[in-house]
């Protein structure tokens, strides 16, 4: 009986760690994937864009965001147009600096500090990625209807729409590898794409931006997430960084 008993054992921890080794490399696929995916519709669609291939449906979108009698006319009610202001706003640099640093508070109260510090380059890394490409490929906004928020630097890629992708992508990414409850890193992933999505969309109601602009942002902040997720967990896993398992104690 003791025999049996132990047999069964080690087959339970054999089966648990078989699990727990398959989701790490579901995850590693998915995140190579992303970076892989997000680098190669990036190119394309720059690509694209240069070759003038999308400005025609980039018009076709951005017009059907407008009443069809009035172009100077956003779709919908006023708060409607109120909302999307609010939620371009997520996409700014003064926002994404404060949720930037209250993140890396959590990152420092929770004694994680070279994840923090991890953060603390990943993020403006990506901003800088972002503005460097911007002025790289300088493409003008939309002249078609008038915009509905401030623009100061050039049309591809979206900056909001990028800036947030690697801002609340690339902390929920770190967020979640130090995060050992399951439900938690669900509802991190859910809402930092759910932002995402957002800011995005309210870019091309707003008029100041062509959808092509937005989902090479998109694209591109994914990319540059799966990136960091990536080497936070090879980091990890030579003891560079610490671990969700880490522990140091509450005060």
């Amino acid at each position: 009986m003791k025999h049996y008993r132990k047999i069964k054992h080690v087959r339970r921890h054999g089966l648990s760690l078989m699990a727990r080794l398959g989701r790490y490399e579901l995850a590693v696929l998915l995140c190579v994937s992303v970076l892989s995916g997000g680098v190669w519709g990036f190119i394309e669609l720059a690509d694209a864009v240069i070759e003038g291939e999308t400005q025609s449906i980039d018009e076709t979108l951005l017009l059907s965001l407008r009443n069809a009698a009035d172009h100077t006319d956003p779709l919908g009610p006023g708060w409607v147009e109120e909302m999307g202001r609010d939620f371009t706003a997520l996409g700014g640099v003064g926002v994404l600096v404060v949720i930037t640093l209250g993140a890396l508070g959590y990152l420092l109260l929770a004694r994680h500090y070279r994840a923090a510090l991890f953060a603390s380059v990943a993020v403006p890394g990506g901003m800088l990625l972002s503005t460097l490409m911007k002025m790289g490929f300088d493409r003008p906004r939309p002249d078609l209807v008038p915009h509905e928020a401030m623009v100061y630097t050039a049309s591809f890629p979206s900056g909001h729409s990028m800036m947030s992708a690697v801002t609340y992508l690339t902390l929920a990414a770190l967020l979640i590898r130090v995060q050992p409850a399951l439900r938690l890193k669900a509802y991190l992933l859910i809402l930092a794409i759910l932002l995402t999505l957002l800011v995005g969309m309210s870019r091309v109601y707003l008029g100041v931006h062509w959808p092509t602009d937005v989902l090479a942002g998109w694209t591109a902040g994914a990319a540059w997430a799966a990136l960091c997720w990536l080497v936070m967990r090879w980091l990890q896993r030579r003891g560079q960084v610490e671990t969700e398992e880490s522990r140091s104690g509450t005060e």
